[in-house]
């Protein structure tokens, strides 16, 4: 009787402890694991930042002590393609977006999936917090266990048929057991620190970066005076180098009226190269209950229902906010929150769930608020005064 192969799983080895144990784990369940280290980025990829030659050479080790093997492939052309374009595309058009989104739906997903199939692979994997669930013939993206770190507001634009050939082992383990596993098989990455930074880019003085790319365009900061005017409290050096509710960095000295409230990022205004600020966390021009979004990725195939009351986030740390979605078209669809959110930006992304079930998202393209968040806003600071 001939016994069937091993299924193979490519695993996307970055030279991080989540990948790595990702790789261990598959290849104690018995499946035919093979390591793909993933090279996207070669502008200047030094000593001096986030270098791929160490992660590379973790790796290496990494496959060597599970006893599998190791390929390393170049993407460096479809990342600044598909995802690197966009990043810049975004900023100059003063929104602010999410590159580990895009990253995972162009590059981990799509690119690394098909070099993978290509490869005779049956799944692929990844050391992303979430899980897949298939129920009634749909694939299902859901929160990992450990909800401090699951990661499924970076994943949601996934689809069906990238969701059938994934696999996410840590998907029920916490980052405290990932870390003992790799410590206590000897892995060499059990103690490294974790990736941040631009996705593929990492850790470089961020305006410094952009700044090559984009030429920067200074102009005015204001405030607005109370009667519908404005008033220039200070300079900005380039309306790319900010985002909604930025507090760090504005290089404003002292405080307006001498109140001792710290100022905040409101609005940027493109057309007149204005950065617009405002004083307080909690100040009204900082809350919208209403967002558009674009560029949609339903999970599913199906656009959720209409006046459902599901949850959503607007930034990744954030909790679920119960929400509806008001309307819904192929493009676009307005979500209306029951409380009114902070520093809505447009550029990240939506994304909404069902119990521990992510249904998908779409990128936000502009914020409102209603004359009841307004009220709302008004009502709370007065109980704080």
């Amino acid at each position: 009787m001939n016994t069937p192969a091993p299924k193979k799983v490519v695993v996307g080895l970055s030279g991080g402890v989540d990948s790595s144990v990702a790789a261990l784990l598959l290849k104690q369940q018995g499946y035919e694991v093979m390591g793909l280290f993933m090279k996207n980025w070669e502008d200047d990829d030094t000593e001096d930042y986030c270098s791929s030659r160490q992660d590379l050479i973790d790796a290496v080790s990494v496959a060597d002590k599970i006893g599998i093997d190791i390929e390393q492939v170049n993407f460096s052309a479809e990342y600044k393609e598909r995802v690197f374009s966009e990043f810049l595309t975004e900023y100059k058009a003063g929104r602010t977006p999410n590159p580990d989104v895009m990253c995972n739906a162009e590059i981990k997903f799509k690119a690394f999936l098909d070099h993978a199939m290509a490869l005779g692979a049956d799944w692929i994997a990844t050391g992303h917090y979430a899980q897949v669930r298939e129920r009634d013939g749909l694939f299902q993206l859901l929160r990992a266990d450990d909800g401090s770190k699951d990661q499924s507001y970076f994943l949601y634009r996934l689809n069906q048929q990238q969701l059938s050939k994934t696999l996410f082992p840590l998907g029920n383990l916490t980052k405290i057991e990932v870390r003992e596993i790799a410590r206590r098989e000897g892995l060499a990455t059990h103690d490294k620190k974790d990736s941040t930074g631009i996705c593929f880019v990492g850790e470089r003085p961020f305006r410094e970066f952009l700044n090559r790319y984009i030429p920067a365009n200074p102009g005015d900061i204001v405030t607005p005076d109370g009667t519908g005017g404005d008033v220039r409290v200070g300079k900005h050096s380039g309306l790319m180098f900010y985002t909604l509710g930025q507090r760090q960095g504005l290089g404003i000295g002292g405080t307006r009226n001498g109140d001792g409230d710290a100022w905040y990022v409101a609005e940027k205004d493109m057309v007149n190269n204005r950065l617009v600020v405002v004083q307080g966390h909690d100040h009204a021009s900082l809350f919208s209950d209403r967002v558009t979004a674009v560029n949609l990725n339903w999970i599913s195939g199906v656009t959720p229902h209409c006046g459902w009351v599901y949850g959503a986030k607007t930034r990744y740390r954030q909790k679920d906010a119960p929400c509806v979605i008001a309307s819904a078209t192929q493009q676009s669809c307005a979500i209306e929150f029951a409380e009114p959110q902070w520093a809505v930006t447009p550029g990240q992304s939506v994304v909404v769930y069902e119990s521990n079930v992510c249904l998908g998202g779409g990128i936000i393209e502009s914020t409102a608020q209603s004359a009841a968040a307004a009220e709302a806003i008004r009502l709370r600071q007065e109980s704080c005064t």
